[in-house]
């Protein structure tokens, strides 16, 4: 089969023929309708600020497609059911799998990091990782679910807890911070504030749903919140950018009583504020890392229901062939993109 193979940053990805691996006992072998192209294939490629255990490997995590094979012992799956993949392989064992958070998972695989990913014709795993994908649901939405959406959805409204009629600012309304614009929407929030510097973004997040969009390029981007809100701030900031500017400012633009969820990930440190402050005004911050299954099965039903439209969420779909290009134009933000997909069969 044919797959996209990353050997080392900054070096384009190298289409390759590799042997499909044939699934084993309690393995499905899934044909690769659509693969999306998320920053975290960017942070490994182009940037290089993602070290991967091994090399080379096939990238690609945000995948869905349609049962090829299963393995012996399955019985849930048979060939031609339409599926998302779930792209983290959890232990099963640990205590983190025991109490139901595979997110958390130190012996977890994720596809395109440490197993090999869905850049390809078709991906071998474990039955388990499979969700049915509904036929109203078209594959490339059904791709990027799996984490554009579900990392969203999971930082607004599980992680952040947001209730109907409260406040919400999402700093960095690129592929996330869209979809948690559209999502804080759906579930009822008053005012909603996107915060980004670049000028497509804002547009995108008013598109969105936004009632109101802040250019953080001047760096006062708490200020200009507060003067959104009578001075108050917001109840919820929730910060998908992962740099240590946007997370000061997100919690700069809380009021008192206010929640932080920090979703973007990177390499900055970032500090509290001042105790006096933080402890007084009963600030909460929160982390909140990908996804379960039971948050993806949730969107996929609300995209099928009709409640979340997504149809604008796929820019552009793409043959493997071009595959460097669409990474190219998803980091230089190149037509303003919010998801890129790979159809790796054509």
């Amino acid at each position: 089969m044919r797959a996209a193979r990353f050997y080392a940053p900054k070096e384009p990805l190298r289409i390759e023929e590799v042997e499909a691996q044939p699934p084993g006992d309690g393995d499905v072998q899934v044909a690769v309708e659509a693969c999306g192209i998320c920053g975290t294939d960017l942070h490994v490629a182009i940037e290089g600020t993602i070290q991967l255990p091994r090399t080379p490997i096939v990238l690609g995590h945000e995948a869905a497609g349609v049962v090829a094979a299963v393995g012996s012992g399955v019985t849930r799956w048979k060939a031609g059911n339409r599926v998302t993949i779930f792209p983290n392989v959890a232990c099963g064992r640990c205590s983190a799998c025991r109490r139901g958070r595979e997110v958390l998972c130190l012996q977890a695989q994720v596809l395109g990091i440490n197993r090999e990913g869905a850049f390809a014709e078709s991906v071998t795993l474990p039955a388990s990782c499979l969700l049915p994908l509904p036929a109203e649901v078209s594959f490339p939405v059904g791709a990027i679910v799996a984490d554009a959406v579900s990392t969203a959805y999971r930082a607004i409204a599980h992680r952040g807890a947001l209730r109907a009629g409260e406040s919400v600012a999402v700093f960095g309304c690129g592929g996330l911070g869209v979809h948690g614009i559209k999502l804080a929407k759906l579930l009822g929030a008053g005012e909603i504030i996107g915060v980004d510097v670049a000028r497509g973004a804002l547009r995108r997040a008013a598109e969105a749903g936004a009632t109101h969009v802040v250019d953080a390029s001047g760096g006062d981007a708490a200020k200009q919140i507060r003067g959104l809100t009578a001075s108050e701030g917001v109840d919820l900031a929730v910060e998908f950018v992962g740099l240590k500017a946007s997370v000061t400012e997100a919690m700069r633009s809380l009021r008192r009583g206010g929640r932080l969820v920090i979703a973007g990930v990177g390499g900055d440190r970032v500090e509290l504020p001042p105790l006096r402050s933080f402890v007084g005004g009963e600030l909460a911050v929160l982390a909140s890392m990908g996804f379960d299954r039971e948050e993806v099965e949730t969107v996929i039903r609300w995209v099928a229901e009709g409640t979340l439209d997504l149809s604008s969420s796929v820019t552009d779909v793409i043959p493997l062939d071009a595959i460097n290009e669409g990474f190219r134009r998803a980091f230089t933000k190149e037509g303003d993109p919010i998801r890129i997909v790979v159809r790796p069969g054509g």
